[in-house]
């Protein structure tokens, strides 16, 4: 039976469904402004600014950024390698966590979970974090220092609990204990698969996290071959505002100059495309998992 709606109704959905297009397209307008930056030249848009549309076509930026094709690919291989080890380890150690301190039976869940809040509150501070990792840890300069640090975020602690507490009956975990399963076979059988839009979750946050880093890189990497891609374009940034600013200086006028604000488009273009690749495969777990994992903490 069909159910006839009034007048108020249907301009409350007129006016909702206006919203969320013109709120959708307002997302979407800065992306849209970047990949016309990026096909645009760097003097039209210096010129003219941003625009929806390349007012003057050119693959400038992008032929600065791949001109060492080899050293790009490199910073990619080390990005994306960072990302998936990071990634997995951390969705391990956290889940494990989580899960841990959500269980009643552990009789220092309450003090733990406190111990963890209360690092997002105080820190120490950046001179005794880089020397941990640099005298104490001794990792400068290696594939650690880029992955460790990042393994077991509070924050993403605390959500994993509250959604593995909220997905995970208490009565299913009982339920197991009383068929003999012990606590492992429980979080890989149980668990695990319950938790599966939690897991997005906290693994989107953390791949992001990790493709996004520089700041690691710039701290404890001294060798370029294992550059982060973001720190990798960051310095090619640098560098070309660099020649052009002395090209400036000394009145020099460089070979059809420096193309920096395409290039820093075109940058944008190539350090996002991945994930945006990525995310809408896990969307509807990463909505389902901020949602549940919110309703108890």
């Amino acid at each position: 039976m069909k159910i006839r709606e009034d007048g108020a109704t249907k301009w409350f959905r007129l006016i909702a469904y206006t919203v969320v297009i013109v709120g959708s397209f307002l997302c979407i307008l800065p992306f849209i402004l970047i990949v016309s930056a990026s096909l645009s030249s760097n003097a039209s848009i210096l010129q003219n600014g941003y625009s929806i549309f390349p007012t003057d076509f050119s693959l400038e930026g992008y032929k600065v950024i791949f001109q060492v094709p080899d050293e790009l690919f490199r910073a990619y291989g080390v990005t994306t390698f960072v990302t998936i080890v990071g990634t997995s380890l951390g969705l391990l150690l956290m889940t494990m966590a989580g899960y841990v301190l959500q269980r009643k039976d552990f009789k220092y869940r309450n003090l733990f979970s406190f111990l963890i809040y209360f690092t997002t509150l105080f820190g120490g501070g950046l001179v005794p974090y880089y020397m941990l990792i640099t005298n104490y840890l001794d990792f400068t300069n290696k594939m650690s220092a880029l992955i460790w640090p990042s393994l077991m975020t509070p924050f993403l602690i605390i959500l994993m609990r509250s959604f593995i507490s909220s997905a995970v009956p208490d009565e299913v975990v009982e339920s197991a204990k009383i068929d003999g399963a012990n606590d492992f076979l429980i979080y890989y059988r149980i668990v695990l698969p319950l938790a599966i839009p939690g897991l997005a979750t906290v693994g989107l946050f953390l791949a992001l996290h990790y493709w996004n880093d520089w700041f690691s890189s710039a701290m404890y990497i001294n060798d370029a071959a294992n550059y982060q891609l973001q720190f990798y374009l960051y310095n090619i940034i640098n560098t070309s505002a660099f020649l052009s600013n002395i090209g400036a200086g000394a009145g020099i006028v460089l070979a059809d100059g420096v193309p920096t604000e395409s290039m820093k488009m075109a940058m944008a273009i190539v350090v996002t495309g991945p994930i945006l690749l990525l995310y809408p495969f896990i969307q509807r777990y990463f909505v389902k998992g901020l949602t549940i994992g919110a309703v108890k903490g």
